[in-house]
């Protein structure tokens, strides 16, 4: 996996990331909502307990607090955007 921060601060941040078919993020939880944007290939993320095949053009939302991860099924890349509650 690579990953590439594009902005960092405290209400968001912006990162690039690429894996290789088989890599993985094991599932742990953010204080932040995210939306992860697949831009090539296509990825099993799961949210809960739920999976999601999530393929190139195709985004998914990951609300804060709630455990998520995901297992490559092919190389692909993805936008990652993390909001942060400031309040």
């Amino acid at each position: 996996m690579v990953s590439r921060t594009l902005a960092q601060g405290k209400p968001l941040s912006v990162t690039l990331f690429a894996f290789d078919r088989g890599e993985e993020i094991s599932s742990h939880s953010s204080p932040g909502d995210a939306l992860v944007y697949i831009l090539d290939g296509e990825s099993e993320i799961t949210i809960g307990n739920e999976k999601h095949i999530v393929k190139s053009g195709e985004a998914i939302v990951m609300p804060n607090n709630v455990p998520h991860g995901l297992v490559a099924q092919e190389r692909f890349k993805m936008l990652l955007i993390v909001i942060f509650n400031l309040s």
